[in-house]
């Protein structure tokens, strides 16, 4: 089945289809990860996207329901060199074509991604549509430059009410940007008492809650548009300790001050190296994001950096200076990736029983 991905600059890329064929359109990434492509897949941070795997063959070793990282993903379709004709794994349930034609996600092999990803680190992200004919290309491509494809895609893939993950220990509020599920089984495994709010969560919403702590997940879209998000934040700091991963720690930036910009093409992957500015120790992570806190806009009187990407020298991590609130744009859950970082979870776990303690004998 002869499929085609027509880009926004008039590229026109030929490939055999896969899973869905239906058409579809969103803003071409690519990620640099070798393993992992059923966890990217389902990670709701690429909601309406379409998704580049710069590893030449994926599929190899199928799709298991445990590997889930959200069970109702948003992206909007697959881009490979090569699919695997015969995948085997003891914990497979199923192949990458059958599980995204069940998702109803379209996908296209053959492709020259080493060409199509080196085209979008030149020129940066573009729009694209997978389709079945380039009898239209040029007026795709016209329609195309015009499109925001990811506006208001946090109010589709937050929860819409909330809903607990019961542990009996800390009581934890998580604000849903998107969250992946393997931050969630970060928390289950220090047998945190989880309330899961959508996006919307007021400040007196989480506060009536009395929760120990308050994470904000990752997610997509642009950071900007958490307008609410940011006002909720800079209530619930002055008295709950956070933490916040990757939207959770731009909205957490925003909130005190700085501001975020869109990123020529965005880190996706495994393989970020990440230096910790205290210790000067630096560790490999995953990330997905397309925006990034301004290192020039941060107020020096309440944040300060904690961690800086080593390739870009982008802002990996802050801290507040007043309140017990810290962030990392990395994904400290990584699943899959590198858990060099995961130890921020007991930091966070640290800090909420270090502020009980204060207030035991206040």
């Amino acid at each position: 089945m002869l499929r085609y991905l027509i880009l926004e600059d008039g590229s026109i890329y030929a490939g055999e289809g896969f899973g869905s064929d239906k058409e579809t359109i969103g803003e071409v990434v690519f990620t640099t990860g070798m393993t992992g492509y059923q966890e990217a897949i389902t990670d709701q941070s690429y909601a309406d996207q379409i998704l580049v795997f710069t590893n030449p063959l994926i599929g190899n070793y199928g799709i298991t329901l445990a590997d889930y990282e959200s069970l109702q993903p948003q992206i909007k379709g697959v881009i490979c060199r090569q699919v695997a004709r015969h995948p085997d794994n003891w914990r497979m349930q199923t192949t990458l074509p059958e599980f995204l034609k069940q998702l109803d996600i379209p996908g296209i092999q053959g492709i020259d991604t080493r060409e199509l990803v080196k085209k979008l680190r030149i020129h940066g992200t573009l729009r694209g549509k997978i389709t079945a004919s380039k009898e239209d290309a040029e007026k795709i491509a016209t329609e195309l430059k015009s499109k925001n494809v990811t506006q208001g895609i946090i109010s589709r893939v937050s929860t819409k009410t909330p809903y607990p993950v019961p542990g009996s220990k800390r009581n934890i509020v998580v604000i849903d940007f998107g969250i992946k599920h393997s931050i969630l089984r970060e928390l289950a495994q220090r047998d945190c008492n989880c309330i899961v709010l959508p996006y919307t969560a007021t400040a007196q919403e989480v506060l009536a809650l009395h929760p120990d702590g308050v994470l904000l997940s990752n997610g997509p879209g642009n950071p900007e548009e958490m307008i609410e998000a940011t006002k909720m934040v800079r209530e619930v700091e002055k008295h709950i300790p956070l933490f916040g991963i990757c939207m959770g720690h731009q909205v957490f930036a925003l909130a005190n001050g700085a501001k975020t910009y869109k990123m020529k093409f965005g880190h996706r992957g495994f393989n970020h190296p990440v230096r910790e500015i205290a210790t000067g120790n630096i560790g490999f992570t995953s990330q997905n994001h397309g925006y990034a806190v301004d290192a020039n806009s941060i107020d020096k009187d309440n944040l300060m950096v904690t961690h800086m990407e080593v390739n870009d020298n982008t802002v990996e991590g802050l801290r507040h200076k007043k309140y017990s609130a810290f962030s990392v744009q990395f994904h400290p859950d990584a699943t899959p990736g590198p858990h060099d970082e995961d130890s921020l979870f007991d930091d966070f776990m640290s800090m909420i029983d270090q502020r009980k303690e204060e207030k035991r004998h206040a």
